[in-house]
């Protein structure tokens, strides 16, 4: 009886992950068990920091509309000439010895807490798209029902490790109050880690409060519990409404995701090294301001790079340059011993298709080998990222189930090279019904939701489906089937009387 207990209990642990799929039960994040992908020798790297450093200490980058940053660079020793601000070689790099190499972001509820850094990856869903998607309704604005829909969506889904920022834009909701609308639906419709807004100071900060009113005010000083993705006005411009949320971020002790936005041959240099030459100078200026407004504050070193057509001035995503670029940031991010947030799952197709399945998983795939920490935009993302579709969300949801096993990597024990397995089958039999196979088979390959194995007599008398129209039923079934998390009613009140007396506090404002 004894050495039944064992099976029994691996049957048990069995069902109820299957119970669990589809319900949003999953690791917390990953743990990396596959190397980085280093394509530049340590001469070519030491190049691009000389060329960033270049472009700091005799172009510079210009600091609007923020005297307070000024004031931060004159101390640190930077040269500060109107809002023109050039760098000494190494000043940057030694004011970011203070920042972490690794932070946790807690959630609400402490099982889905994030590592950020090291060998953590997490998988978070696309951001800012004004339009979403599907096929059903087409195109159109997107709405703060569509937003809460997606957040579900990622709540329900094992792939995820984290609810996201701006999923989509609510444009129903004005845009002076629509952060607010957008930040309690995290709250209450995701127990994981979030996103808030920095699209002006004090939008920000109620961002911040907000969450003090989750976590309290004493658990927010001392520790991260959400993200604020800032980008730079590439090229080589820090304007104020991105350095006021920045400085709000890291004054509070939370974390500033720093992001250049170049578009090669627009807002950057069509040459890969020029582009990531420009991003590791404009990137670690917005990490090291993090720093001067508080040492020690968590901070995310980010990067977009993406490509453009030439001849008609469109941008692309998805495209090999930029993916391959992403492998250089990553090399130079972990010489600066940050957290990496870098490519994502781009796409310029318009429809959840082969075109966009092909540009998404080659970015992606840049992520992964590149060594980045968080990966926003890792499902949704169409059009450019004007549009976020429910289809792809599924379907790059499934492909983020499988980049858990290929993260996973190979591992190597007496049970894995199953050579007791040889001695039971023999030579010219099959392993269907061995004790290993029978031990494993529930377990041993990632399973889709979404790919079709069957042979396609099987398929086709089931409707002949392809995988656009069966993400289709499947969100629509994880939507019809979802349960918000349970949330303490005193901290739900205290978040519909802090939304309320907000928003009654001004009118709206569209613009």
């Amino acid at each position: 009886m004894a050495e039944d207990k064992p099976a029994r209990s691996g049957r048990v642990a069995r069902q109820t992950q299957r119970a669990q799929k589809g319900q949003g039960l999953g690791r917390p994040y990953i743990l990396r068990n596959i190397p980085t992908y280093d394509i530049l020798s340590e001469e070519n790297l030491v190049r691009i920091d000389a060329a960033a450093d270049r472009i700091l200490a005799e172009t510079g980058i210009e600091f609007r509309d923020d005297p307070t940053v000024l004031d931060h660079w004159r101390r640190a020793g930077a040269d500060v000439q109107g809002v023109l601000v050039k760098f000494p070689p190494g000043l940057l790099r030694e004011v970011l010895r203070t920042a972490p190499p690794v932070f946790t972001q807690h959630a609400r509820n402490p099982a889905h807490s994030v590592q950020i850094g090291g060998r953590s990856v997490v998988f978070a869903p696309a951001y800012g798209s004004p339009f979403v998607m599907d096929m059903d309704r087409g195109r159109r604005f997107g709405t703060l029902e569509d937003f809460c829909n997606f957040i579900m969506l990622a709540q329900s889904s094992p792939n995820f490790h984290h609810s996201g920022g701006t999923i989509c834009e609510p444009t129903d909701i004005a845009v002076n109050k629509r952060h607010l609308d957008m930040v309690q639906a995290h709250i209450t419709l995701s127990d994981r880690p979030f996103m808030g807004s920095v699209t002006a100071e004090d939008r920000a900060e109620d961002s911040i409060d907000m969450a003090r009113l989750v976590f309290g005010s004493g658990f927010v000083n001392d520790h991260c519990v959400i993200l604020g993705n800032v980008n730079v006005n590439s090229p080589l411009v820090w304007d104020g409404t991105m350095t006021r949320s920045l400085r709000a971020y890291a004054r509070a002790n939370q974390a500033a995701v720093i992001v250049p936005f170049i578009l090669g041959g627009a807002m950057g240099p069509v040459t890969n090294a020029g582009a990531i030459a420009q991003s590791l100078a404009e990137t670690m200026a917005g990490c090291a301001l993090t720093q001067l407004e508080r040492p020690g504050a968590p901070v995310i070193f980010g990067n977009f790079l993406s490509s453009m057509s030439l001849r008609s001035g469109a941008p692309t995503f998805g495209t090999p340059e930029p993916a391959i670029g992403s492998m250089v940031i990553g090399q130079l991010c972990r010489r600066l011993n940050l957290p990496l947030r870098c490519s994502g799952n781009f796409t310029t197709s318009k429809l959840p298709d082969a075109q966009a399945m092909t540009e998404g998983t080659m970015s992606m795939l840049a992520a992964i080998h590149c060594g980045a920490n968080f990966i926003l935009h890792s499902a949704g993302f169409l059009d450019g990222l004007l549009s976020m579709s429910y289809e792809k969300f599924m379907l790059d949801a499934d492909l983020c189930g499988a980049l858990h096993s290929y993260l996973d990597g190979v591992k190597i024990d007496d049970d894995q090279l199953a050579v007791d397995a040889f001695a039971e089958v023999g030579p010219g039999n099959h392993f269907f019904g061995c004790s290993h196979t029978m031990q494993h088979y529930e377990t041993a390959f990632w399973d889709s939701d979404l790919s079709d194995n069957e042979p396609y007599e099987k398929w086709q008398a089931a409707g002949g489906l392809d995988a656009a129209t069966r993400a289709n039923k499947l969100w629509k079934k994880r939507l019809a089937e979802f349960e918000a998390p349970s949330l303490d009613i005193a901290i739900r009140d205290s978040l519909d009387d802090f939304v309320a007396r907000k928003k009654a506090g001004v009118p709206d404002a569209w613009y």
